[in-house]
Formats: C-alpha cells, sequence, structure tokens
C-alpha cells in the first residue's frame, strides 16, 4: 500500500473566533474502509484496557466520548470527550522509522485513551506521551495491508488552549498553541519552538546521528529531514488565514476548508484515501460544545450533524457497524443517494444551515436541563436517513 498523503487537522483559537476554540479534521483513510460514529459512556473498571492490539493499564474512571473510528480498530481517528477536549491524529513517516510494523499501541488507540483520560488539552498530552513512553506505538494501521505502519502527529485543543505532539518512536516533542491557528498535515511541523519534550530526546538525536550538537535544534529537520511542510500543510494555513482574518470565525468557515477539494484536503471516493469521515468542534467554556460529525465519505458531498454531551445522551445505530455489519446504514445509504445527483445534497445542506442557525440559539438561552438535545445526533442522523430512502 502507498504511503497515506492525506489527513488534516485545524485549530483555530479565540483571538479569532465569534466564540470559543474551533477544532476540525478530515480523516482520509483506505478506500472502501468504514468509519463509524460512537458514543462510548463515562465508565468505572479496574480491569485492563483491551485496545486495537495489546491491552494497557485501567485508569479507573473515564470520560463519555464522541469518537469517529475506522469500524475494525478500538482506537478512533477523531473524537471529544465531555469535557471539552477534541483529538486528532495525522500519519508521519521520519528518517529513523524503526519497528512500526510491531505490535503496539496505534495513535489511533492514543486518540481514544487521551480523550478518555483527560479533562483538558494539557492533561490529555499528558496522558498520551506517558502511555507513548510505557508502550511505544506501532502496528498495521490497515486491516487489508499488514504492512502499512507510521509515526503520529496529534492536535489535541480544549476551549482555553491547544497543543501540537510530534512523535519519533517513543520521542516527542509538544508546542503549545495559545492564539492565532494552527494545523498539521502527514509531515513534523515543529521546529525550534519546543514547550515540552520526552527526556533524552536531544541526546538520543546526537547517539542516532541525526543531529550534530552545534546546530540549531530544529525537530522537523532532525528528524524529518527536508522541512517542507508540503503543500497541503500550506494551503490550509492560507485557508486558516482568509477565514480567520475578520476574527470571526466559526463552525461553518471550518466546514468550508474541510470541504475544499481544489486543495487536496477534501478528497473524494474515488481517490486511494478518501476522506472518509470529518468533525468540527466548537469548544466553549460558558455554553455546551458542539461537535459536528459526518460518517461519511467525501466532505464536500456529505453534512455536518451536530452532538451535545447530555447526561442521557443518545446516538443512532445507523452510523454504527453493529453485530459486524459493513458498512452501516448510512455510509450504505449516503453512497447510493451521490450516484443519482446533487438534489438530496442540496436539500441536506438547506438542513445543516437550519441546524446551525437553530443550535446556535439554543446554546445560547439553554440553562442547566440539556435534556431537549439529548437526541440530537441521532435525530438528524434519521433525518438524513429518510432523505437518502
Amino acid at each position: 500500500m502507498e504511503k497515506l498523503v492525506s489527513c488534516d487537522t485545524f485549530v483555530v483559537l479565540q483571538n479569532h473566533t465569534k466564540n470559543g476554540v474551533v477544532f476540525g479534521k478530515n480523516s482520509d483513510r483506505p478506500q472502501g474502509e468504514v468509519q463509524e460514529i460512537v458514543y462510548v459512556p463515562a465508565t468505572t473498571s479496574s480491569e485492563p484496557v483491551k485496545c486495537t492490539y495489546i491491552e494497557v493499564e485501567s485508569s479507573g474512571n473515564t470520560k463519555a466520548v464522541i469518537l469517529s473510528k475506522p469500524n475494525w480498530m478500538w482506537g478512533a481517528e477523531m473524537g471529544s470527550n465531555e469535557c471539552g477536549v477534541a483529538i486528532g491524529n495525522e500519519a508521519i513517516w521520519t528518517k529513523d522509522m524503526g519497528d512500526e510494523n510491531e505490535k503496539k499501541l496505534l495513535g489511533m488507540d492514543l486518540v481514544r485513551l487521551g480523550l478518555e483520560r483527560s479533562s483538558n488539552a494539557t492533561e490529555a498530552l499528558e496522558v498520551i506521551t506517558s502511555l507513548l513512553e510505557k508502550y511505544g506505538q506501532g502496528g498495521p494501521c490497515s486491516n487489508t495491508d499488514a504492512e502499512f505502519s507510521y509515526y503520529n502527529s496529534f492536535l489535541i485543543a480544549d476551549p482555553n488552549t491547544a497543543w501540537v505532539l510530534e512523535t519519533n518512536g517513543k520521542h516527542w516533542a509538544a508546542e503549545q498553541v495559545t492564539s492565532g491557528y494552527r494545523n498539521i498535515s502527514n509531515n513534523l511541523s515543529i521546529t525550534n519552538k519546543i514547550d515540552r519534550s520526552s527526556e533524552g530526546l536531544i541526546d538520543y538525536a546526537k547517539s542516532k546521528g541525526l543531529w550534530n550538537g552545534s546546530d540549531e535544534f530544529n525537530f522537523a529537520l532532525v528528524f524529518g529531514g527536508s522541512g517542507d511542510l508540503g503543500n497541503r500543510y500550506k494551503a490550509g494555513q492560507k485557508l486558516l488565514e482568509k477565514h480567520s482574518s475578520a476574527n470571526n470565525f466559526r463552525e461553518t468557515d471550518m466546514f468550508t476548508i474541510l470541504r475544499d477539494t481544489e486543495s487536496d484536503i477534501c478528497r473524494s471516493c474515488n481517490d486511494a484515501f478518501p476522506t472518509q469521515s470529518s468533525q468540527v468542534s466548537t469548544l466553549t467554556n460558558n455554553k455546551p460544545s458542539v461537535h459536528w460529525f459526518t460518517g461519511t465519505p467525501d466532505t464536500s458531498k456529505s453534512v455536518f450533524k451536530p452532538f451535545i454531551f447530555t447526561p442521557n445522551a443518545v446516538i443512532s445505530k445507523h452510523t454504527q457497524c453493529l453485530e459486524g455489519i459493513v458498512p452501516h446504514n448510512l455510509y450504505k445509504l449516503h453512497s447510493e443517494a451521490m450516484k443519482k445527483g446533487p438534489e438530496v445534497l442540496n436539500l441536506l445542506r438547506n438542513m445543516e444551515e437550519d441546524c446551525v442557525k437553530e443550535l446556535e440559539k439554543l446554546t445560547e438561552s439553554i440553562g442547566s436541563d440539556l435534556s431537549e438535545v439529548d437526541d440530537l445526533l441521532k435525530d438528524c442522523v434519521e433525518t438524513e436517513i429518510k432523505f437518502y430512502r
């Protein structure tokens, strides 16, 4: 299998937004792989956690999470938790690739573990890096190609801050983002602004002959090589600059960025690695955070549906591969409908626009009783299903 050539994650901080922090990700995965949207309630257990390939020790209590995940693995490409933390990961390859085919923790496992075990972005960073150092990362990242594996970078956000985390085996560097905007793609992007790192990182680079000990330590150059951030990364930066220039960036601007086909940020179903699902989250302190998911391929031909964490949240069975049936119903019906023309999509886009407006009003006025949005994602998914039928 060829290297994954897509996947982009974005964040826009409060000084450029209308409200809160806006996070977004396109998940580009092998053609034919199905991504499901699942909700996992908070739990309490002392039993070890069985991830995709290995077990890790229990954390005791976990947070409720909403995940967009390949149906065959335990981990997730992206998701959010009840505390307003959102995480997405990217595939990266470094000059120091080692035993990445050995079955350890996948980057997607680390996304889910970070969400389940953290109450803010900094804590999520600490969870992911401690597990990375203890268990390592590696293993097939496809259920159809045992040789397809990679290291990972992560973008972690909450209503107040964001972190970029980039890795090389068990070693890592992290950059905190407190204002402006940031994106990551399938390359190392942390240079000399390293706010946290693994112990012995510089000595390790020296011992491997990756750094001469006298030049300025630049993480991307030392472990990545060329320092070229790639066309998609650069295009993503330009789109963020354009849409945030009025300091009024909102979820619909992130929808637009994730639907950009000219830059290859959004990839069609005919691509070897199509955009299989997308997420946008508006992370706020003073009102409920809203998390939007497509659950279907090609963001430019999909619609975002909202989810809000409540004590009794329910999602639709149509986004899940129940009893091993693949693809899930939403994926199947969406694929069939897209062959018939744009009429249904136009109707659904109108529904998406109305939903954005209604939720904006609702979240401004809603109090502590969130019961009226228990079924929010379920209702939107089932409305979409009715359009397809």
